[in-house]
């Protein structure tokens, strides 16, 4: 998947089901209604809260980060997406993380998750308060997992 912008409508279909989702899980909207598909795809990826998500391979990959997300992970899109999503957990936690996905796996979403991640450059932070759901299409296939948070904190 090509970094959105533009040309490509700021990658609409998948910020449409990242949204969609998102919204049917949690009775919650990501962002306020009523925008058209790109519209809507341009203000996820320029969001000032970080949004992410992974595939459903059995070691999951980044198929989407918005500009906060590339910022808090220090990685540009062609850095990130693609990358073992289990990369952005340290090898201590990523145990727990795998236990947070299984959890999201069967409940749908999970609200005010905390844990430590790690950018590319070494640096720790804490996520708080973030909110973890499956993508499912509107046909029902599982497509996926999202996560979204707006509060960190350094831990250097």
């Amino acid at each position: 998947m090509s970094e959105p912008n533009e040309s490509n409508g700021f990658q609409a279909a998948h910020a449409e089901l990242l949204l969609d989702s998102y919204r049917q899980l949690t009775g919650r909207n990501l962002l306020p209604p009523g925008h058209s598909p790109e519209a809507a795809a341009h203000d996820l990826y320029f969001a000032q809260f970080v949004v992410l998500s992974h595939d459903t391979a059995a070691d999951p990959v980044f198929t989407y980060a918005n500009l906060a997300a590339q910022k808090l992970f220090a990685m540009h899109w062609q850095e990130i997406v693609g990358l073992h999503s289990r990369f952005s957990a340290e090898p201590l936690v990523r145990e727990d993380r795998q236990r947070l996905l299984e959890q999201v796996t069967s409940q749908g979403y999970m609200d005010d998750y905390c844990g430590v991640r790690i950018a590319s450059t070494g640096k720790r932070f804490e996520i708080s308060k973030a909110t973890v759901w499956n993508l499912t299409s509107r046909s029902g296939e599982w497509m996926g997992q999202a996560a979204t948070f707006a509060e960190w904190r350094d831990l250097e």
